[in-house]
């Protein structure tokens, strides 16, 4: 065990945060995203949700200064679902970043998160509850 890691972070994860470097892209999905298909270093986290594991990362990884640190998949048009989830991601991403949270059409999301350095897979069962993180420069 370490001393400041938050429980809710694995071994696995923490290993990838580490691993990134600036610019390099994370991606918490929902239980519903694809994240076996679309990238082949994905950690498994079920039984957790998005919000718990967006604070927990946060504790550990700065979120970049030079570009849109923080993206969502945005609804698809006419989709009339409800997406409260947002609200709770703004807050928790509020002390970390000045910048407003950027939502991509949910395909592009898709391709984005090809190249993502690794997906997280949740038990999150809100809807269009993906988020990526674009980590910045440690100092």
């Amino acid at each position: 065990m370490l001393k400041g890691i938050p429980k809710i972070i694995s071994p696995e994860l923490l290993k990838v945060l580490a691993e990134m470097g600036h610019g390099d892209e994370i991606v918490i999905g929902d239980g519903n995203f694809p994240g076996q298909s679309v990238n082949k270093n994905c950690i498994r986290c079920d039984g957790h949700g998005v919000p718990e594991l967006l604070e927990a990362i946060l504790q550990l990884f700065p979120l970049d200064t030079y570009q849109k640190p923080v993206y969502i998949m945005a609804k698809t048009p006419g989709d009339t679902v409800e997406t409260p989830i947002w609200d709770e991601y703004a807050k928790i991403i509020k002390p970390h970043t000045d910048e407003e949270i950027e939502q991509i059409e949910r395909f592009k999301f898709y391709d984005r998160a090809k190249e993502a350095y690794a997906v997280v897979m949740t038990g999150e069962s809100a809807l269009y509850a993906n988020v990526i993180l674009k980590k910045g420069v440690v100092k």
